[in-house]
């Protein structure tokens, strides 16, 4: 069942209930995730941590039996340092890949899946809902089939053929809303009020953040990367970021792990986004917290980091950026290509809304020294089919 640890706002402190976010934030037009309290690490050892979510089960807001596919523990993946790849000379210091291909259904959206729908199954529920682009819904798709739970995944028209393929193989309800991001999480906020249905993902406006008990699961690529680079200071982590779910996820595992001494300190956050729609980039561009929390860009949909972009800056995101002394990057799409073929090179085929973290990682990269990791959310096998 789910625990006793309520939610509250990041940013107000108020209780809530619910999963549409803090809606005193909401009234004043910042989107907010609630969530539960930071767990407490003390006495764990990292070196005997098996990985993934369920391997540190105290540390997730959730109990009773996990809901696994094996998720977690994916690569950690030195890439090339090679000058003649980039007009700035290279890298100086090391660039690594986090690859979240791995993972059972290929990305990363299956670490929050698997504690969402174990919350689903605790909470009684029958059907488990979720609005996506594509890798959330195949996550989804696939843990409510491993618990025995109904799913219903709200897309669009724009959703690529091998993410429609994969979801529909996973037994769930496609319902394909055309128009508006809006339109579509409106569908859904109508469907999690019948009886018996359980949110895994945002639909309110404007947008908190996913589900808060599922992006607990995130924090477990935080825990992983401690393990595995044990021993070396980790500079900076640069993380693909729409909603920041990801991101201020692996910033509180983050904290978790400084708080227990288990890291002598938090490593930099750096978000990277399509220069299309960056809304992290535009706020953190201007001077002060309160009008970067109010900031709001027109995005373009028309990016090809399709699972990426938002109109606003989900306060968590930025809170996870300052806290770490973070900052957030643009990158143009030409950009981005030009990664996705150059880690193709290196034997890797990754969305490209992946090779987005991976640009930026290798600019961050060039201080002397310097041990950078990118987040690779997502496997590119999925676009290659249809």
């Amino acid at each position: 069942m789910v625990t006793s640890r309520s939610l509250h706002c990041l940013r107000c402190a108020r209780p809530a209930e619910g999963f549409d976010g803090c809606r005193t934030c909401a009234a004043e037009g910042i989107g907010v995730n609630t969530m539960p309290p930071l767990a407490d690490l003390g006495g764990a050892d990292l070196s005997r941590y098996p990985g993934g979510p369920w391997g540190l089960p105290s540390a997730l807001p959730v109990s009773g039996p996990p809901v696994t596919l094996g998720e977690g523990n994916t690569p950690l993946i030195r890439l090339r340092n090679d000058p003649d790849a980039d007009g700035a000379g290279g890298p100086a210091g090391e660039v690594w890949l986090k690859y979240e291909g791995g993972n059972p259904t290929g990305s990363h959206k299956d670490r929050a899946m698997a504690v969402g729908v174990a919350a689903a199954v605790a909470a009684g529920a029958d059907t488990v809902v979720a609005a996506s682009s594509g890798n959330a819904g195949a996550a989804a798709a696939a843990y409510a089939a491993r618990a025995g739970l109904r799913c219903v995944v709200f897309t669009n028209e724009a959703v690529p053929a091998g993410l429609r393929a994969q979801i529909d193989a996973l037994g769930a309800e496609r319902v394909v809303h055309p128009g508006s991001t809006a339109a579509r999480n409106a569908a859904m906020a109508r469907a999690v009020e019948q009886p018996g249905r359980y949110p895994l993902t945002s639909y309110s406006a404007p947008s908190p953040g996913g589900n808060p008990y599922a992006n607990e699961g995130y924090k477990s690529v935080a825990y992983e990367l401690a393990r595995d680079l044990a021993g070396r200071r980790l500079d900076t982590v640069v993380v693909p970021t729409s909603r920041a779910d990801l991101l201020a996820g692996i910033g509180r595992g983050f904290r978790e792990l400084a708080a227990a001494g288990l890291i002598g300190r938090e490593p930099r956050l750096v978000a990277a986004e399509p220069a299309a729609a960056a809304p992290f980039t535009a706020a953190l561009r201007r001077p002060d917290r309160a009008g970067q929390e109010r900031t709001r860009v027109t995005a373009d949909g028309r990016t090809v980091a399709f699972s990426l972009g938002e109109e606003r800056p989900c306060w968590q995101g930025l809170d996870a950026l300052w806290r770490s002394g973070g900052t957030a990057v643009a990158v143009d799409d030409e950009a981005i290509m030009a990664e996705h073929r150059r880690l193709a090179a290196e034997g890797l085929i990754l969305e490209p809304s992946s090779a987005v973290a991976s640009v930026v990682a290798r600019a961050e990269a060039r201080t002397p020294g310097a041990l950078v990791v990118a987040i690779g959310t997502a496997t590119g096998l999925k676009g290659l089919v249809g």
